[in-house]
């Protein structure tokens, strides 16, 4: 039987996601390298007030990203499952473009967004208004750039390898960029400038790559057929709506507190938090690129394999993410300060007592890491909708109650609502895993 080269013979599951890790642990591990040596340069070279700026411009722009854009990746990974094994190219290929109608539509609606905070609302976030302008257009950047269908396409191609190396273009640009700024002069512009120049490379990279995988997909052809692809795929409205708003509160979890803490305490201790929260994000991105090489495997597992070996599979994964989750957590109480010296400098040494709480509750969010994909790929996409919203409902409150506190109280404050979200989280998917071993029981 002739095989089809675009798309790769899969593993046991667990061996599987252990490949599809390395390869995105390979990446990160060079980003995190990169990373660590920009932000160095970026936080000493514009002082803790400049780099507050900086932060508030990047955080706004996340989220302004998260409440735009859609998550199409985990629609293309969950719908385009069946017709990629069928090797049903026209289903594939209607599907990819509706998803990137999708961004596509999300990135105007997001300029206008865009436009409205910073020209609307700058001064609540205590921005200088020489930083306005550029803060709108850099925006705008990261919308157009981050449009996801092209990832997904990657993720259920089983193509990591090429995602890493797409992904290694925005560490190793901005490590480059950030020497150069430095020799003609640092400011917040040139910085931003260079971040979005990457993002906006690599956005189109994705896209040529994905194109270069599965061009019989791509095909202009394919194109115009949504309410086709909405027809044979009846649950897709519902899946994308409850992916958008659960990946919505994600992002507003990530990026509201720093928001909050510029509006509550002012821009200097903007920068101290978010370079405490810079270091603990690194176990956040590390949970992202778990889900990410999680999920897919998931939902082949979910119509390939009986309900005990999938509940295998999620044990094998949960035992591998609570691990990792306390290795990291240690690292933080134990390195944290002198990382912070090495990073940033004296005057970003008192963000240590920031980074503990923030790494304990990054370290809850990696333990729960695989409840969310287990979740979407058993048809109950909901429950970690409702979950998140919890979880934003016990930061706000955490926030109020704990800001007097400064920046280490916005600090616990997202430890315990990620604290109440792994909980929660533990008890939906325990429930989940019980009712299904016994429908497929009565079988």
């Amino acid at each position: 039987m002739e095989t089809d080269p675009t798309i790769r013979p899969r593993r046991n599951g667990f061996a599987n996601i252990l490949k599809n890790v390395a390869w995105l642990m390979g990446g990160k591990g060079f980003g995190a390298v990169c990373s660590i040596a920009y932000l160095a340069i970026l936080s000493r070279s514009l002082g803790l007030k400049d780099f507050g700026h900086f932060s508030l411009i990047f955080a706004t722009a996340l989220a302004l990203v998260a409440l735009a854009s859609f998550q199409t990746w985990q629609t293309v990974v969950k719908f385009g499952a069946e017709p990629l094994r069928d090797k049903d190219w026209g289903r594939f290929g209607r599907l990819i473009w509706t998803c990137g109608g999708i961004d596509v539509g999300g990135a105007i609606v997001g300029c206008l967004i865009a436009a409205t905070v910073f020209y609307g609302f700058g001064q609540m976030l205590e921005l200088n208004p020489r930083y306005i302008d550029t803060a709108f257009w850099f925006a705008c950047a990261l919308l157009w750039s981050r449009m996801t269908t092209p990832n997904g396409i990657v993720r259920v191609l089983d193509r990591f390898d090429l995602a890493i190396y797409v992904e290694a273009i925005v560490p190793a640009g901005r490590l480059i960029a950030s020497f150069v700024i430095v020799l003609v002069g640092p400011t917040v512009e040139r910085f931003l400038f260079a971040w979005a120049f990457f993002d906006l490379l690599v956005g189109f990279l994705y896209w040529i790559v994905a194109w270069r995988l599965v061009p019989q997909a791509m095909n202009l052809r394919n194109f115009g057929f949504a309410r086709e692809t909405l027809r044979s795929n009846p649950d897709l409205p519902k899946f994308f709506a409850i992916t958008y708003f659960s990946s919505t509160l994600d992002a507003l979890y990530k990026q509201g507190p720093l928001l909050a803490v510029g509006y509550f305490l002012g821009t200097s201790a903007a920068g101290l938090y978010r370079l405490a929260d810079q270091l603990a994000q690194g176990i956040g991105k590390l949970s992202g690129l778990l889900a990410r090489a999680i999920f897919p495997e998931f939902a082949v597992a979910r119509t390939t394999h009986s309900i005990e070996h999938f509940r295998k599979l999620v044990r094998q994964t949960t035992v591998m993410a609570a691990g990792g989750g306390a290795v990291v957590t240690l690292l933080a109480v134990f390195l944290g300060e002198p990382l912070l010296l090495l990073i940033g400098g004296e005057d970003y040494v008192r963000g240590a007592a920031i980074l503990i709480p923030l790494a304990i509750g990054a370290s809850f969010e990696l333990a729960s890491v695989t409840y969310e994909p287990l979740l979407y790929s058993t048809g109950h996409a909901i429950y970690p909708l409702l979950i998140r919203a919890l979880a934003v409902g016990v930061l706000t409150v955490g926030i109020l109650l704990l800001v007097p506190l400064g920046p280490i109280g916005v600090g616990i404050a997202v430890a315990i609502g990620l604290a109440v979200l792994w909980i929660v989280m533990s008890i939906t998917v325990r429930q989940v895993m019980t009712a299904l071993a016994r429908k497929e029981a009565t079988q």
